[in-house]
């Protein structure tokens, strides 16, 4: 089914809605026990609480009428994936709590993800709602990026003193020669130095990329792991109408929509606020290989 521009519009106002009604909830509940899932790769993917299923629960009763009435398909964190984005169209790619690893610690980093992804793995809008500030991002192809529903990146983004990098906790285990190697990119760039941040999750992340530039969020490819395709569909819209940079590692776009899987590891991702930055990370993989 081909969307009009009013039938976008709509949508962005629906995922604006249920992504704020599902934050909101967030912000003023605490988690009463804590599961791990089976197939979890790492402690941030592997744990959820009925937290999350609540705040799902909340974005799919707004949502979900929008699938029959514009033959939408579905992939959302806590259900099963039931192939429908594999033959719709559009599909809602959702995350109802992103960085539950953060949020059960009661510390900054969690948000709501949404967004609306072409078969092809294009995104066409993204919505994120941060709840400890109270903050959503959005974007729709052709309109540009949004901040508190003010036009937000519309000139070129400004460049601060030092690199910064924003990475998921385990990074700090076990990469030491990467900080270095990263501290010395940023130097070659005429930096002074990097300032690093392990404290969100995924999505945060990217979008902290595009608040605190000059930066970056990258994860190298692996066996398994990596977030799932609902953990980065919102964010590559921001990135792909504020002219940032959301690839895979190679630097190619991001699989939105792979076929055989719902992980992002098989070939990585890589988040930078220009090319400059996103081709000397590519150049750190290939020196790994």
């Amino acid at each position: 089914m081909k969307l009009t521009s009013t039938d976008l519009d709509e949508l962005v106002d629906l995922a604006l809605l249920a992504a704020k009604e599902a934050g909101e909830m967030v912000a003023t509940t605490r988690p009463e026990k804590v599961e791990h899932k089976a197939e979890g790769a790492s402690l941030a993917s592997a744990v959820v609480t009925e937290i999350d299923r609540r705040s799902e629960d909340i974005i799919l009763d707004i949502l979900r009428p929008t699938l029959e009435r514009y033959e939408l398909g579905l992939l959302t964190e806590e259900q099963v994936d039931d192939g429908s984005r594999l033959t719709a169209d559009y599909f809602w790619s959702i995350d109802p709590l992103d960085g539950t690893l953060p949020f059960i610690e009661g510390i900054p980093g969690y948000s709501i993800s949404i967004a609306l992804v072409r078969r092809d793995g294009t995104p066409t809008l993204g919505v994120v709602y941060d709840p400890v500030e109270e903050t959503t991002f959005h974007a729709l192809t052709g309109a540009g990026v949004f901040r508190n529903g003010q036009t937000w990146l519309s000139e070129p983004l400004p460049q601060g003193e030092g690199l910064s990098v924003f990475a998921d906790r385990s990074f700090l285990d076990r990469e030491d020669e990467l900080v270095d190697a990263l501290d010395q990119i940023a130097r070659d760039l005429g930096l002074k130095g990097i300032q690093l941040d392990a404290t969100r999750g995924g999505v945060l992340n990217a979008c902290g990329v595009l608040a605190n530039p000059p930066g970056c969020y990258f994860k190298f490819p692996a066996p398994s792991g990596g977030g799932g395709l609902w953990d980065f569909a919102a964010s590559a819209a921001l990135f792909q109408q504020s002219g940032a940079v959301a690839t895979d590692i190679h630097g190619d776009p991001l699989d939105l929509n792979r076929p055989d899987s719902t992980s992002m590891s098989h070939r990585g991702v890589l988040h930078a606020t220009n090319e400059a930055i996103a081709s000397r990370i590519r150049s750190l993989h290939l020196n790994r290989e």
